[in-house]
């Protein structure tokens, strides 16, 4: 598997709504170096863990600037066939701004809480509309397939890999069973509360091994509101 899709692939189990547990805590330091190839911007920073090499989508930071990066996902090995150097251990997130909710990019606002209530939103019209609980639960007829969702947007997370990653709930399934969050990967804008149409392809049974397997997600879609 090529670094880039590697990459994109933790992302996605990093996000993925399979495991919603709790935010990481972010990480802050001292920016010592920075090296920026196409979509990343690669820092080294002095932490008070020590020093940490972190990526982030492409940026500003200048050297002697104290950062901190939200969503943090740490990946062992990670070969950056750009930059020709292989990472004992590297950290992917965004850099946010201090004190702001991780996953809010870099000067804008903190993005709104995930807990905040899900309206029951109705369901998409036409051929291929699913509600969310029947695309989890209707998983395997539906791989590789088109759907059409319509749901809120209750987290997301920008410019990972030149996509947008959302999380959509329109009402359908239970927290329980976990039918009731599906992640979507767009290159559409979207925000916390947006009420949207989500048209993409049913991926399934991800696995990206040291433990992360995800059941289903709607990738590549197109968002309208």
């Amino acid at each position: 598997m090529k670094s880039a899709a590697a990459a994109a692939t933790l992302f996605l189990a990093a996000l993925s709504c399979a495991v919603q547990a709790a935010s990481p805590p972010s990480l802050s330091g001292e920016v010592l170096e920075t090296r920026s190839v196409e979509g990343y911007t690669y820092l080294r920073l002095k932490t008070a863990q020590g020093e940490v090499w972190a990526a982030v989508p492409t940026t500003t930071v200048k050297q002697g600037a104290q950062v901190t990066i939200g969503n943090p996902m740490t990946m062992q090995n990670f070969e950056s066939k750009t930059l020709k150097k292989t990472f004992d251990k590297i950290v992917f997130g965004q850099i946010v701004e201090p004190g702001a909710t991780p996953g809010a990019p870099h000067g804008a606002a903190p993005a709104a809480p995930t807990s905040e209530p899900v309206v029951k939103v109705a369901k998409a019209s036409g051929p291929d509309a699913k509600t969310v609980a029947e695309v989890v639960t209707g998983k395997a007829a539906l791989k590789d397939k088109t759907v059409l969702v319509r749901g809120q947007v209750v987290k997301a997370t920008s410019g990972i890999l030149g996509k947008n990653w959302v999380h959509l709930r329109d009402g359908s399934g239970s927290a329980a069973s976990g039918t009731n969050d599906i992640l979507v990967t767009t290159k559409d804008a979207a925000a916390v509360g947006d009420v949207v149409n989500a048209k993409g392809t049913v991926r399934t049974d991800v696995n990206v091994g040291s433990g992360y397997a995800y059941a289903v997600l709607i990738e590549d879609a197109a968002l309208r509101k």
